[in-house]
């Protein structure tokens, strides 16, 4: 267990952990000259012979020092609220408590300290006081328990009650990733650099690799201790201490607030998606994109604050809101936040993380809300699952799934319905009926092509992801387009796109104007017209000509060679015909031997042969070129 303390300054927190424990605690020389608590102390002690050690983290009370004590306050699992019986209630008071309510720190005792400086009757009022201020919060019924640090009253009934505490304390999960947040980090003689903090989740051991801080420097778990004691492994919940090496580390690159992670779960963002809270006794209105300082972990960032519902948020109002920081931060789904205003003079609210990768657009839409409502309700990424997918037609990502609830894919039980694809940048999760809406709206988008487009047999995939204008990215269609090929909704002939029953419907001009063309081109054999020579003769446009020839080449009837250059189907299976017998002879075929087969100039002959170089039935090697029987070109000739 690690027990917090919090309250006021000079309210006689260090002194009661030292009754506890019998330790005087590790002090800096400044914080013993000034009688006050500047930085965090640590101590580990056990409440009863034989017991595991309990670790405390004393906390100072100043409000200078308000930052330190939320670095020591995350991941304590019951606070020690101490408040003086000369003094009672105090303004630090009030706000380590709202901080503590906001990290949801789950059990709270409350020590009435100094009591041998005081009359029975001023602790009987103080312990009034005490009543009221936690009434309205999650700590109404925590017990209070009267002591004097000096006199050891009272200090015995507090142990007994932590030692029972200790037993409600909730088991952290060691699943998902090791998380760490440093609060110091020194040098020892002999062993190098330790790092220390409380384990937020998963588990570490000797040997681990991880990766440390914004800049993800990979680090080598050279030994570590766990509650104050050597160790090979430290599970989430204890207080670690790591000594860890790596390649030029020095100890001025490592700070409070870093993060050691392992690599598939470093991911530190600077959107981040909350629930936030301000606190009912706030006195100003929380305007849209109001600066703050963020505090999560031991890290401390500012940024400004999107309200995702509205204009401004009251005091005690609980709102949607996004983070856009000014500093990278690594969290999850889940981790608690408590924000202060501008000058980190006092303390705003908090919240809870809902998603930290944030979208830059839309964040105020509808579904985005949807997602966000979902993951408000959720604490687990299976209650989240289906509703995410739900609101997210175009799919997610698992990997950042992976990141956003610290689970790894292996440990994953996806709920039925859930539909995962592959496409060459990874895969992504769909729910099945989105799946198939997203291939509807593609054959019925190509049917209305097809209406709009009547002379052509289909677009490309990419003409056709631009018509269709799907909201996925371009392997995501190209993984829809290939299901859709595969079921025979859609076929293609060779890079166009088109429904099995759709058929080419020439106008009837350009019926009749091809009636007439296709007579001239086959006469011209192996040396036809151009498209200029075409376009004379017929008396029309030389533009309009082109056009219906390069139709006319989508639909396979004629094969443009050279730009303004088609010869007719026919003409290129006969000379194709002509390459195949050659190859009974020799499979390698001579620009001189194919001119004179065809009886043309060199330059043409060349030019055919590039073009069966680009469909596969002849390659090219150095000067020669090799002829393909077992092209495609090849097959379909023998065909016929």
């Amino acid at each position: 267990m690690i027990v917090g303390t919090a309250g006021h300054i000079d309210h006689g927190k260090t002194a009661l952990l030292q009754a506890l424990t019998g330790q005087a605690g590790d002090h800096r020389q400044e914080e013993r000259a000034r009688g006050m608590t500047i930085d965090l102390g640590y101590r580990y002690a056990a409440l009863a012979e034989g017991a595991p050690l309990t670790g405390f983290i004393d906390v100072p009370g100043h409000e200078r020092f308000i930052h330190n004590m939320l670095a020591g306050a995350h991941g304590i699992d019951l606070v020690l609220l101490v408040v003086a019986a000369d003094d009672g209630v105090m303004p630090q008071t009030r706000e380590h408590l709202a901080i503590i309510e906001l990290l949801g720190i789950s059990q709270a005792l409350v020590a009435i300290s100094k009591c041998d400086r005081v009359d029975p009757q001023r602790v009987a009022q103080v312990q009034a006081e005490v009543n009221d201020l936690l009434a309205p919060g999650p700590y109404a019924d925590a017990a209070q328990f009267p002591l004097s640090s000096v006199t050891g009253e009272g200090i015995e009934a507090l142990r007994q009650a932590l030692l029972a505490a200790e037993g409600r304390v909730r088991q952290r999960s060691a699943r998902g990733g090791f998380r760490l947040a440093v609060d110091r980090a020194f040098a020892v003689a002999g062993a190098g650099i330790v790092i220390t903090g409380t384990a937020l989740a998963g588990r570490v051991s000797a040997g681990d690799t991880l990766l440390l801080g914004k800049a993800g420097k990979p680090v080598r778990v050279r030994g570590l201790h766990a509650q104050n004691q050597a160790a090979l492994v430290a599970d989430a919940g204890q207080r670690v201490a790591l000594n860890i090496s790596a390649e030029r580390l020095a100890l001025e690159q490592i700070h409070r607030g870093d993060w050691l992670v392992p690599d598939w779960l470093h991911a530190p963002s600077l959107r981040v998606d909350i629930e936030l809270t301000l606190l009912a006794g706030e006195t100003r209105t929380f305007e849209h994109f109001s600066a703050v300082h963020v505090h999560l972990g031991t890290q401390d960032v500012t940024a400004r604050v999107a309200l995702l519902e509205g204009e401004i948020l009251r005091a005690g109002q609980r709102m949607f809101a996004q983070l856009l920081l000014n500093a990278p931060l690594q969290a999850v789904h889940g981790d608690r936040l408590v924000l202060r205003d501008q000058r980190a003079q006092r303390t705003l609210g908090g919240g809870r993380v809902l998603d930290p990768f944030a979208p830059s657009r839309q964040r105020r839409s509808a579904m985005r809300l949807r997602q966000l409502q979902v993951l408000r309700q959720a604490t687990e990424l299976e209650q989240a699952l289906p509703g995410l997918l739900e609101a997210a037609p175009g799919g997610l990502d698992p990997q950042r799934l992976e990141r956003q609830f610290n689970r790894l894919r292996e440990g994953w039980r996806l709920p039925g319905g859930v539909q995962a694809i592959t496409t060459k940048q990874g895969s992504l999760l769909f729910a099945q009926h989105h799946w198939q809406a997203l291939k509807q709206q593609v054959i019925a988008q190509l049917a209305h092509f097809h209406e709009q487009e009547p002379d052509q047999l289909g677009p490309d995939r990419d003409r056709l992801r631009r018509f269709v204008a799907l909201a996925v990215e371009r392997p995501t269609f190209i993984a829809l387009l290939e299901e859709l090929l595969a079921s025979g909704d859609i076929v293609n002939s060779g890079p166009w796109l088109h429904l099995p029953e759709h058929k080419v419907q020439l106008s009837d001009d350009d019926a009749a104007l091809w009636a007439r063309l296709e007579p001239a081109l086959l006469e011209g054999l192996y040396d036809p017209p151009w498209v200029r020579t075409l376009a004379t003769a017929q008396a029309r446009d030389e533009g309009e000509v082109r056009l219906l020839l390069r139709k006319l080449a989508r639909l396979g009837l004629v094969h443009q060679v050279v730009r303004d250059l088609f010869y007719p189907e026919a003409t290129i299976r006969r000379m194709a015909d002509m390459l195949l017998q050659h190859s009974a002879s020799t499979p390698i075929v001579q620009v001189a031997a194919f001119r004179d087969m065809l009886g043309i100039g060199r330059k043409r002959s060349v030019q055919i042969l590039e073009y069966f170089d680009r469909l596969g039935l002849t390659r090219r090697v150095a000067d020669q070129r090799h002829i393909r029987a077992d092209s495609a070109l090849a097959q379909q000739s023998a065909r016929h």
